[in-house]
């Protein structure tokens, strides 16, 4: 991985770690819409308005995931308490709100908390309002896309990692991208520490068809929310109106996928680039793979991992995994 420290500002406790390629992304961003079928990343999905969007989803009640992982949390902390131990350096992935990890401090006592997100704006709010709940913990905020690098600031304690992933955000990564992408936590490891991760599993198609396409269409706008962001980062002129939102579980690939789907015959212009969408051609936007516990501790042990602790909840629909290294 790249060393990034020659590019990094830092202003009381919170450190952004300057990666952004404008031209790289727009590169990315172009080739990905011309590509048949059209793809973004889920990453951009992740503007200021898409992190608050994301929140409020967590919410609803078909949103099943953010509860019940919740629930073993509460019920079973003490638990992983013990496995873990205390005075870790607590290092956050997609932080959003830091709320997920803030319940685990009376429990997990962390010598340094390190919250990472690619939402850099929300983020510095989140961890401005953590800051005054917490005086006590030492709190590192880092604005980082660490789905291209775990290359974290040497204000980062090295010794006694571990990693928090929580809300089965591993799902959006392909399968053997998911495992490099652990291998890569294994190895920011040092040589020791650990990683606590959340996964959603498989299970009714209806529910979880619902999960991603709630009633209140607060997804739906999520989702949408995309195209004003391409429209800031290309110059494009996507018109949200133009699109649908249409998300759903594909079976035979253990995933569910979102897309925009356009509602009409459009043509979208952007910076060096336009394609013309057919009414009902699809962008794809998002995956989010499920697996069953087998499954994802077989994931864990490719990507050099040992021991592994799993929790789940009484109907056996998400669990959370404590997994040491070798």
């Amino acid at each position: 991985m790249q060393n990034f420290s020659s590019s990094i500002q830092s202003h009381n406790g919170f450190i952004q770690a300057y990666r952004k390629d404008e031209d790289g992304i727009r590169a990315e961003l172009s080739e990905g819409l011309l590509a048949s079928p059209a793809v973004t990343s889920p990453k951009y999905l992740y503007d200021a308005l898409g992190s608050r969007l994301f929140a409020a989803i967590c919410e609803l009640p078909e949103y099943y995931l953010t509860r019940t992982e919740a629930a073993i949390f509460q019920a079973h902390l003490p638990e992983m308490a013990e496995a873990i131990g205390p005075g870790r350096t607590l290092i956050d992935l997609g932080a959003g709100n830091c709320s997920k990890a803030a319940r685990l401090f009376s429990a997990l006592s962390p010598q340094q908390y390190v919250p990472v997100d690619i939402s850099v704006e929300f983020l510095r709010d989140s961890v401005e309002l953590l800051r005054q709940r917490f005086p006590e913990i030492e709190i590192t905020g880092v604005g980082l896309d660490f789905s291209t690098t775990l290359d974290l600031p040497d204000a980062v304690n090295k010794r006694n990692r571990l990693f928090f992933y929580p809300g089965s955000s591993l799902g959006n990564f392909m399968p053997e991208d998911a495992v490099e992408f652990l291998r890569g936590v294994h190895q920011a490891c040092a040589g020791e520490g650990g990683l606590l991760i959340g996964v959603d599993l498989v299970k009714d198609k209806q529910i979880l068809d619902a999960a991603y396409d709630d009633a209140l269409g607060v997804t739906a706008s999520f989702n949408l929310n995309l195209l004003l962001h391409l429209n800031r980062l290309l110059g494009a002129d996507f018109n949200v109106r133009d699109w649908a939102h249409r998300a759903f579980f594909n079976e035979n690939k253990s995933r569910i996928e979102m897309h925009l789907e356009a509602r009409r015959s459009v043509t979208v212009s952007w910076s060096g680039g336009k394609r013309q969408f057919a009414e009902g051609e699809r962008i794809h936007t998002e995956n989010s793979y499920k697996y069953t516990r087998e499954s994802f501790v077989r994931l864990l042990e490719r990507a050099g991992f040992g021991e592994t602790k799993v929790w789940t909840d009484p109907r056996g629909w998400f669990m959370v995994c404590y997994a040491k290294l070798v």
